[in-house]
């Protein structure tokens, strides 16, 4: 059974590798199963029992990415805190504002493909949110918890994992604004945006403004091309 189960392992790591190679020439829309498949030197049906889509193949990819990101990692690995919270705030607005001010092409269309998947039938975002939601979800809502334990936030609602998805839409938005060549909106002082946008969702989640003065450590400045802590949060 054990030997099965090895070969069955092996067998997803090679198709998602042939997967990530089509993707990367290809990009998303230009990549098939078929091809993929190809690539695998396996029938279109063997992939099927393996990932049931394309958008299942490419959440799988951006999952195992994240989850190889050191920063995030190490964040992820922190006891569950006031600061981990803040920590993991500030990781969420520095990746989505370097999605839409960077040259990464690939980053941009990714952040498409999410937002288009909701006009579409779903099924890429709901995938991703899922995987987004194990990877992050649990340290997220325990530190909420902590927070209110400690007095530095109030309890807002029953469900800390709704905090969570409310500032993940928020930074959605906001990174789409700026994405296209001519941005749709400015929001001025493009030097002080991460910082406000930090302590709108910090308030926003319920920390008190004695925790965001003590734990707000800015000495990183939203600047294109720049690495935040955790850069690979929801992406």
């Amino acid at each position: 059974m054990s030997t099965l189960r090895m070969t069955s392992d092996l067998r997803r790591q090679l198709i998602l590798s042939a997967a990530k190679r089509c993707f990367s020439r290809n990009g998303f829309a230009g990549t098939t199963t078929k091809s993929v498949a190809a690539a695998a030197a396996i029938s279109e049906g063997l992939l099927f029992k393996h990932f049931p889509s394309k958008a299942a193949l490419y959440a799988e990819i951006l999952s195992e990415e994240c989850e190889a990101d050191p920063d995030l990692a190490h964040l992820l690995g922190q006891e569950p805190s006031t600061a981990t919270l803040v920590e993991l705030v500030k990781g969420m607005v520095g990746h989505f504002l370097e999605i839409s001010s960077s040259a990464d092409q690939e980053e941009a269309q990714r952040l498409r493909l999410m937002t288009t998947s909701h006009l579409d039938d779903g099924e890429f975002a709901r995938l991703l949110y899922d995987k987004v939601s194990k990877l992050i979800g649990p340290v997220f809502a325990a530190s909420v918890e902590r927070a209110v334990s400690a007095g530095d936030a109030s309890r807002i609602g029953s469900e800390p994992l709704n905090l969570f998805w409310f500032a993940h839409h928020t930074l959605l938005m906001a990174a789409l604004t700026r994405l296209p060549a001519v941005p749709c909106l400015s929001y001025g002082n493009e030097a002080g945006l991460q910082r406000q946008l930090c302590e709108f969702i910090l308030r926003g989640i319920g920390l008190s403004e004695a925790a965001i003065v003590a734990h707000l450590d800015y000495k990183l400045s939203p600047t294109p091309g720049q690495s935040v802590t955790a850069e690979s949060t929801s992406s």
